[in-house]
């Protein structure tokens, strides 16, 4: 972080700057980026870092990457994402919203929701229905069909640098994470991806790599006006977001499964199918719903590392854990999703 952008910082974080409204202003802060919520608005500010997938250092940057999420963003949530929004240095020194001066950074504007709107809570809280989960299927679905298809990813090489990184990462955490497990997992991994690989090149040549959501979690869904609504797409990486459709659909159904909620991955999944306009198989799900599980493994366990609240700090080790031994059960063919599935099948044609 610079220091003009903890000037911003500062100044996004005082009611003043917004306008007559004295309404507190609350923050939610991410490695990429700090949300203001105010009102019935928020406002997204790119944080000044840089990542291996991200660079948000220079102002252009940071500018080019909110016009990109307002863009991609509006795919999914036309009504949540509203405009772009340029913090200005006036004449006087003093930074205004939408000001005449020099812009100095810029904003993601968005329409304010209730956090318990957000599919995250609503599973820990017990609030998702299956109705819900048959929308967001359905909408799921419709995104898919819609997305520009993007030949030029989604390889196997792409696929095989993904179990590189995971397991590279997951070895960097020998304190929560059993090392020999995350060995198998690499290992198991190269080997599905070696027996998938003539059926995912078909996927790609079939034009079922798309420009998708490329994190599609429960946390970045909520339920808008009563609708199941896809959210913060990634909008900083092609390499990220342009992958298989079901790649895409497997990190949500991956995040049903860790909450226990088998029955309603089950749902989404069966809804999907239903509503594709092309035959979807499945055959590649498990060994993408690994993927996703690794992924996410080795994020809470870094997390768990940095956080200072111990009880926090068990939390996120212990999800860490469970979702090693998760992505390691799909490879040896235990999903207890697809029995679920099963049996809605079954009961459809009685």
């Amino acid at each position: 972080m610079n220091n003009l952008q903890d000037e911003v910082i500062a100044f996004l974080s005082r009611p003043s700057s917004y306008g007559t409204s004295n309404q507190p202003v609350e923050r939610i802060e991410t490695h990429g980026s700090v949300i203001f919520l105010h009102a019935d608005r928020a406002y997204k500010l790119k944080r000044a870092v840089a990542f291996a997938e991200l660079d948000f250092l220079s102002l252009q940057n940071r500018k080019n990457a909110c016009q990109a999420e307002l863009l991609l963003n509006r795919r999914t949530a036309p009504t949540l994402y509203l405009s772009l929004c340029s913090i200005n240095r006036q004449a006087n020194g003093q930074l205004a919203l939408n000001g005449c001066g020099q812009a100095v950074d810029w904003l993601v504007v968005m329409r304010r929701f209730a956090q318990d709107r957000l599919f995250d809570r609503m599973a820990v809280e017990g609030h998702l229905t299956e109705p819900i989960i048959e929308q967001l299927g359905a909408e799921i679905a419709r995104f898919h069909a819609s997305a520009q298809i993007t030949p030029a990813f989604g390889r196997t090489k792409n696929l095989h640098e993904e179990i590189e990184k995971n397991h590279r990462e997951m070895s960097r955490y020998p304190s929560i994470l059993d090392i020999a497990t995350v060995t198998a997992i690499a290992h198991s991994s190269r080997t599905q991806l070696q027996s998938l690989s003539a059926g995912l090149e078909a996927r790609r040549r079939a034009g079922l790599v798309r420009r998708c959501h490329g994190d599609m979690r429960l946390a970045n869904i909520c339920l808008l006006d009563g609708q199941p609504t896809l959210f913060d797409g990634i909008e900083f990486s092609e390499r990220l977001a342009c992958i298989d459709v079901l790649y895409d659909l497997a990190f949500v159904l991956m995040d049903l499964q860790h909450h226990g909620l088998n029955r309603l991955g089950a749902r989404l999944l069966s809804s999907y199918i239903n509503h594709c306009v092309w035959e979807e198989d499945c055959k590649p799900l498990a060994f993408f719903l690994s993927l996703r599980a690794a992924t996410r493994c080795f994020s809470l366990a870094s997390a768990a590392l940095r956080h200072a609240d111990p009880a926090k700090r068990y939390e996120k080790k212990e999800k860490a854990v469970q979702l090693m031994h998760q992505a390691l059960n799909y490879l040896h063919g235990e999903n207890p999703l697809l029995s679920h599935l099963a049996l809605i099948e079954t009961s459809s044609y009685t």
